[in-house]
């Protein structure tokens, strides 16, 4: 399913969006990644919501992505006596380890790793930020505290610790059974919750063995500061803007999502950026103008991907906030600006015989009638670096793995047709030029460009450029048929 535009759309599926149709009109829509949250439903639901996506796939001919985001630690307190108490800002207060119910002067705190992490003027805030502390005193089994923003605080309301880095691994026991069954499943993708630094990565990476790519989600201090060490081991990042909102200053969140989306696009791996992208259309079927300006801001960063969490998953309208992102997008991408904006921030890293093809590949387009750009990928690493160029054409990834076509659906620009093994350079350019043809790509007498590797089937090897014409002549000149 063509799509005219180059970001890619990930929408959340949830009560809302968990039966054929629905997610089916999603697709349609634009959704190119679902995205299966297992903070929520049963293994039994996610199963039945991955099979309806595979169905549709195959119904449509159209590889669809799906990514298994997984829950990650959560610390919470405890419960008090009363349900809830007033926290009165200047009044002391203390989290500790006794299991005995809350009341306006302590609660428990069942996570002792907290307290060894813990020093004096941390910081600790409840209930995503509402509640603020301050530590002025702390041991291994409990933090004295000062309240500096109060608010009402009750039953098992969040935590999160902004100062330190916490010696919590990214992987609970409930991540491992969900990334043993997301696997086993076929997805394509895990979102790695709580990373803090690049080792969180290696657990989950060992575990699934290859069977998905492994998505970093930056939504902690600790893991901005180490963004560049996280990065060189993620296969993709996602940009978690809920959770960084409340444990860094709001206003420090805007020139983090742009420092990063940037710095992904010079790694060539996929940039997911995410929450409360089109929040009012949960209840409400038009969106704010700040929220679509937020979605073109993304978009004119150049992400690979944005995407919709409760909006898909549990809205009033998430076929309508899907066409809405989609809409956003295409009239964004034919504004004259974002190609120079796009342009003016294109980083050159190029230390590799396949680097310098694409970048060919990407200024013959642009400097001469050139109609798309085909590359033959087995692991998808040639259609990374040719979407890290950011062409003006389109990208037509040609694999013979389906898991690579998949994937691939969250990369910028990226359109995948399956294709065979092949074996001579003259049967990819056939192939090439047919798929351009039957895709709407090209038509007779256009041109194209395709790179791939010889030999063939061997994954980092491409070294070879073509500029190929789209008409029947050449087809039958080349055909091994």
């Amino acid at each position: 399913m063509r799509r005219h535009r180059n970001v890619k759309i990930v929408a959340t599926l949830g009560p809302a969006s968990n039966d054929y149709q629905t997610i089916k009109a999603l697709h349609e829509a634009g959704a190119d990644v679902f995205r299966l949250n297992m903070s929520h439903g049963t293994h039994e639901d996610i199963a039945e919501r991955h099979k309806i996506i595979r169905m549709i796939e195959k119904e449509l001919n159209s590889p669809i992505a799906i990514l298994a985001d997984l829950q990650g630690p959560k610390l919470r307190v405890g419960v008090f006596a009363n349900g809830e108490e007033e926290l009165v800002e200047g009044a002391t207060f203390r989290l500790d380890l006794t299991d005995a119910p809350g009341d306006v002067t302590r609660v428990n705190l069942p996570h002792p790793e907290i307290f060894a992490a813990l020093r004096p003027d941390a910081h600790l805030l409840v209930n995503d930020g509402k509640i603020r502390l301050r530590v002025t005193s702390c041991s291994r089994d409990h933090a004295d505290c000062v309240v500096i923003t109060g608010g009402t605080i009750s039953n098992r309301k969040g935590v999160n610790v902004p100062d330190v880095v916490l010696p919590l691994a990214a992987l609970s026991d409930k991540d491992r059974k969900d990334l043993e069954f997301a696997c086993e499943l076929g997805v394509d993708w895990l979102a790695l919750s709580f990373v803090q630094r690049p080792e969180d990565l290696m657990e989950a990476r060992e575990l699934a063995r290859g069977r998905a790519a492994i998505l970093s989600k930056i939504e902690k201090p600790s893991a901005v500061e180490r963004f560049n060490d996280i990065l060189n081991v993620s296969d993709g990042i996602m940009v978690a803007r809920g959770d960084l909102g409340v444990e860094l200053p709001v206003q420090n969140v805007p020139p983090i999502q742009k420092r990063l989306v940037r710095r992904c696009r010079a790694a060539a791996k996929p940039v997911i950026v995410a929450t409360q992208m089109l929040e009012s259309m949960i209840e409400s079927p038009m969106p704010t103008r700040a929220e679509v300006s937020d979605v073109a801001t993304a978009i004119y960063e150049g992400a690979d991907a944005i995407m919709l969490s409760a909006e898909s998953a549990a809205g009033n309208y998430p076929i309508e906030a899907v066409t809405t992102m989609n809409n956003v997008a295409v009239e964004v991408e034919s504004d004259p600006t974002y190609r120079e904006v796009i342009e003016a921030s294109r980083t050159a890293e190029r230390q590799s015989v396949a680097d310098g093809i694409v970048a060919a590949a990407r200024e013959i387009a642009e400097t001469t009638d050139i109609k798309a750009i085909c590359c033959y990928t087995q692991s998808g690493t040639t259609a990374l670096l040719t979407a890290r160029e950011r062409p003006r054409v389109p990208i037509i990834a040609m694999t013979s793995l389906m898991s690579t076509a998949r994937r691939l659906a969250l990369t910028w620009g990226t359109n995948c047709v399956m294709s065979g093994e092949k074996i001579r350079f003259k049967e990819a350019v056939v192939s090439a030029v047919r798929a351009a043809l039957a895709e709407g790509y090209a038509t007779q007498n256009d041109q194209i460009v395709i790179t791939a590797g010889v030999p063939f089937n061997i994954p980092g090897t491409t070294n070879i450029l073509r500029v190929a014409p789209c008409n029947e002549r050449m087809i039958y000149s080349m055909d091994p048929e």
